[in-house]
């Protein structure tokens, strides 16, 4: 019974510490994209919106807590499998990995002045200064 107990317990926090993701976008764009989209985008699959408009994503540094969440549950490639996956395209000069930065307000700083990103950051840090178009 104690040992059924504290796992409940250790489920319990680990579920509470998974942050929960927001997508955003420009204020300004009518960007409205699904998860597979999205993934399609950070794979350099999909360069353009739906509309024709072009689409460079920001993420955060690779080393980051936040940038595995994402890989995982949007882009469906653990860390290391992303990682890899761009130092193929890389080496083939099939493309260039999205901008690297820091902080949930550098991502939101860089989108909110440059209508043709996207990015991702903690739900938490949203402000009204951009858009979100997913949440995961």
């Amino acid at each position: 019974m104690k040992t059924v107990l504290t796992l409940l317990v250790s489920l319990f926090f680990s579920a509470q510490a998974v942050s929960a993701i927001a997508v955003i976008v420009n204020k300004s764009s009518s960007a409205a994209l699904d998860k597979e989209q999205i993934s399609r985008i950070y794979l350099n699959l999909d360069k353009k919106l739906p509309d024709g408009k072009p689409i460079i994503p920001i993420a955060h540094s690779s080393s980051s807590a936040l940038a595995g969440e994402f890989n995982q549950n949007v882009v469906g490639k653990s860390s290391s499998q992303y990682k890899a996956y761009w130092s193929k395209l890389i080496f083939t000069g099939k493309g260039t990995p999205p901008k690297e930065v820091d902080s949930d307000s550098d991502v939101i700083q860089l989108i909110s002045n440059n209508p043709d990103l996207i990015g991702y950051i903690d739900k938490s840090s949203v402000t009204d200064s951009v858009k979100v178009i997913g949440e995961f």
